[in-house]
């Protein structure tokens, strides 16, 4: 999502670069650069102007710390400028002690607000809060019966009369039976229009007066940049909304709607959605966007997807196995399929500090040869799967793989030498030993101080390191061929 800006932003800071310090002359360049990389993301210009000015204003003013360089000092002001414009931080959802929280979801139509409305309900649901959804858009073909389908893959249940009903009368009678029941949080799903008019306005100011909801969230499309945060402002002068649900972050977005919605319309963005399926909705953290614009990943998302997805006992008992170096295939099957379900391989890639700089073709190459590991140890028998030494001493266990998973048998042995040698180095490791990580992927271990692109990162939030003396710049490894 962040690539184009992430990389204006990167030639931004170049310009500081081989610099004793910052002054009134270096420091235009880098702003210009900035300037330019902020509107080229389709940023709302009057955000662009107050961002500048703030960010030259404190760079100015800092003093450049000792052992920092202004390089490393001018990205800190600038990360701490993007978290102030997108909100500080977090804003969760209402939850009202002893009563059913009403949630009101709005927005254009082609934004993705039912889907959005399904996620935002299985999000809950994660945080063991009951739900109920309520399908008031009675004018879309087939929109009642894609929240019913929604509501059953997520086990929650849906409330609707039908498209003959009055949407107001449908919200109405939704929150009531929410609150007979006792459910938690009672999300209503309302109609969009193909543009803002007085006919849908007056139709949502209805609803609303009647059900009287804790939260309006108004479901933005990002893609549209900085026309979102335009569109936020009126839904809120016109309507009065408490947040922005914005979607398709995953997509193409040059990235203008997240850093402009906030102060555009003074309503914070409290969910993205990233990606089509149904658990693609994360909160909205602006200090972990401000860090994947600036290239530094996102760990702590990054492991809070793996949390949900972890179990604990099965955490140790795969770490005792490493420890005795009976890691097999089977585990290591089980752990390609925990990463599937966390995401796409590029999109936690990019989480992790130093690999944004990964080229697009190296991680379809990467997604490639997991799925060549998978259709490899799937043609193997339980008995190679749990014992990877039989097939080390067998060519034609080998050949057969090969034949059931449409490989050659160079490729099998190749995977099985790799494991091999993986499974040696991750027991050295979990014995306090950090040697280089083996080829799986061919070229060495992508995470591997001299083989990350940006590794040593320059100056992360919170205390940037020390300059060191530079080395030779070794040449950037990514995933070779199986």
């Amino acid at each position: 999502m962040f690539d184009a800006l992430s990389d204006r932003l990167e030639s931004a800071w170049k310009k500081l670069r081989g610099q004793d310090k910052i002054s009134q002359s270096n420091i235009q360049d880098a702003l210009r650069e900035v300037r330019r990389a902020l509107l080229e993301a389709d940023v709302n210009l009057q955000v662009v102007k107050d961002f500048i000015a703030e960010v030259e204003t404190k760079a100015q003013g800092s003093e450049v710390i000792s052992g920092v360089r202004p390089d490393q000092q001018f990205i800190k002001i600038v990360y701490d400028e993007l978290v102030q414009v997108m909100g500080e931080e977090n804003v969760p959802l209402a939850e009202v002690e002893g009563k059913t929280t009403v949630v009101l979801m709005a927005g254009l139509q082609g934004t993705g607000k039912t889907t959005a409305t399904a996620k935002l309900a299985l999000h809950l649901r994660k945080l063991n809060r009951s739900c109920l959804l309520v399908a008031t858009d009675v004018y879309r073909p087939a929109a009642i019966d894609q929240l019913l389908t929604l509501g059953k893959q997520i086990d929650v249940p849906v409330f609707e009369l039908g498209s003959d009903a009055d949407p107001v009368e449908i919200a109405r009678q939704g929150v009531e039976r929410a609150r007979a029941e006792g459910i938690n949080t009672v999300i209503v799903d309302t109609a969009g229009r193909l543009q803002i008019d007085q006919e849908m306005m007056a139709e949502l100011a209805r609803i609303k007066s009647t059900i009287e909801p804790d939260e309006t969230l108004l479901v933005v499309d990002s893609m549209t940049g900085q026309e979102a945060a335009n569109l936020t402002r009126t839904f809120h002068d016109q309507i009065g909304i408490t947040g922005a649900i914005l979607t398709k972050l995953d997509g193409d977005s040059r990235g203008g709607a997240a850093l402009s919605v906030r102060q555009i319309s003074g309503a914070p963005i409290k969910f993205v959605g990233v990606g089509e399926k149904v658990e693609a909705l994360q909160p909205f953290y602006p200090e972990r966007m401000a860090s994947r614009i600036l290239g530094m990943g996102d760990v702590l998302t990054l492991v809070e997807k793996a949390q949900e997805e972890i179990d604990l006992a099965d955490a140790e008992q795969m770490q005792a196995k490493i420890l005795s170096a009976k890691f097999d295939f089977t585990d290591f099957l089980k752990q390609m399929r925990l990463l599937k379900n966390m995401g796409s391989l590029g999109g936690i890639m990019k989480m992790i500090p130093g690999m944004n700089k990964l080229s697009d073709d190296q991680l379809k190459q990467g997604e490639t040869q997991l799925k060549r590991c998978e259709a490899m140890i799937n043609s193997m028998t339980r008995q190679e799967r749990l014992d990877p030494d039989l097939l080390s001493s067998s060519p034609s266990r080998r050949r057969r793989i090969a034949s059931g998973a449409g490989y050659r048998e160079a490729d099998v042995s190749k995977l099985v030498a790799d494991f091999q040698k993986m499974r040696s180095l991750m027991q050295q490791m979990g014995q306090g030993n950090f040697p280089g990580m083996p080829g799986m992927f061919g070229g060495g271990n992508p995470l591997a101080a001299g083989n990350s692109p940006g590794a040593g990162w320059r100056g992360y939030p919170g205390g940037a390191a020390p300059a060191k003396k530079k080395k030779k710049e070794k040449k950037k490894k990514g995933f070779g061929t199986l």
